[in-house]
């Protein structure tokens, strides 16, 4: 008999010890697949397949956190924070534009964002005429804002340090399209802007500009003129070559594009007398030689339109009667008066009258 008892509770006890070891094991399991979930379970979620995270240099990994949860990407904060702690992102945060896909895990996401590789950014600007234009359209593709780079600008000595001065370190921008990081300093953009510009006035090009007797700056404010002149590429030499030639002789050049730019009527289609009144060294009907500086951001074809001027007698032009958006050519001004007046009568037939 006690035989018998003593074998019955050694059963039971096995019974026991089985029961505990599927419940450890149950409970390794559903802790084992929580663990797997908080890491590797999709947490980041929204309607688009992609989305792009600002992280704002400076940031700490609280401020990185919470801008997830406001901007609706992550659906459970708890579990993000948790795998960061473990993979040491607190202490990596790293400023950027980060490309999110839909579906990403807490994995996934913090090697992304602890790695720092971010997406970079285009920035295009053109047909710029101000200083505070380009800083607008910098600084809505970059970190920096505006005012930071516009101050800059307008900064004599910094401006000094690039060879330039306040005014003609516009002629530093050369538009095009160029690959940024998002979170770009304003310094580092005007850098970069200064390598860019090493780069483009290659030795051909300023042996080119010294013949013609013109610094770079001059170069890139006569391109702007010849710009605001015509959009014709293939026209461009031309007109270059005749203000190089009202250059040679000390003519005022007259460029009307300049009075527009004195006057800010950009509207204007026709310029009238009262346009030559204002009292601006960017008046070219009444101060000779080039302005202090570009009228616009002149472009590449631009700049070398000036640096490949045509040579030729020509010292006046005028746009054609046709529309064609072409010119007619003069070398002695009654020529020129008479391709002026068939302009205005077309101008007039046409109600054209500013």
């Amino acid at each position: 008999m006690t035989r018998k008892k003593a074998k019955k509770s050694s059963t039971n006890w096995k019974k026991i010890v089985a029961i505990i070891v599927v419940i450890i094991v149950c409970l390794g399991g559903v802790s084992a697949w929580e663990l797997y979930s908080m890491i590797y379970r999709s947490n980041v979620e929204f309607k688009a397949d992609e989305k792009y995270f600002y992280i704002p240099t400076g940031s700490s990994f609280q401020e990185v956190s919470n801008a997830l949860v406001e901007g609706g990407i992550l659906l459970n904060q708890a579990s993000f924070d948790w795998v960061a702690e473990q993979k040491n992102y607190k202490l990596n945060v790293k400023a950027g534009r980060y490309k999110l896909e839909r579906g990403m895990n807490n994995n996934e996401l913090v090697n992304l964002l602890r790695s720092g590789e971010q997406e970079p950014v285009m920035i295009t600007f053109n047909n710029v005429r101000f200083k505070e234009e380009l800083a607008g359209k910098v600084a809505s593709y970059i970190e920096a804002d505006s005012t930071q780079i516009i101050s800059l600008l307008n900064d004599s000595d910094y401006a000094n340090n690039f060879g330039f001065n306040t005014t003609t370190l516009f002629t530093l921008f050369l538009p095009n399209t160029y690959e940024f990081w998002w979170n770009t300093s304003a310094d580092e953009f005007v850098e970069r802007m200064a390598a860019e510009y090493k780069k483009f006035w290659t030795a051909e090009r300023k042996q080119k500009a010294n013949k013609l007797g013109l610094s770079q700056s001059e170069v890139s404010i006569l391109a702007s003129i010849v710009q605001k002149e015509t959009t014709k590429n293939d026209e461009k030499p031309t007109v270059a070559g005749v203000y190089l030639n009202r250059l040679k002789k000390g003519m005022l050049l007259q460029a009307d594009p300049t009075l527009v730019y004195a006057n800010k009527d950009f509207e204007a289609r026709r310029v009238l007398n009262w346009h030559k009144e204002i009292d601006s060294p960017y008046n070219t009907y009444k101060y000779k030689g080039l302005p202090p500086g570009p009228i616009c951001l002149p472009s590449i074809q631009s700049i070398d339109a000036v640096l490949n001027a045509k040579s030729h007698s020509y010292l006046y032009f005028c746009a054609k009667a046709d529309g064609s958006g072409y010119h007619s050519f003069a070398s002695t001004y009654n020529e020129h008066l008479k391709n002026a007046r068939e302009f205005q009568r077309e101008l007039n037939k046409r109600k054209v009258y500013r």
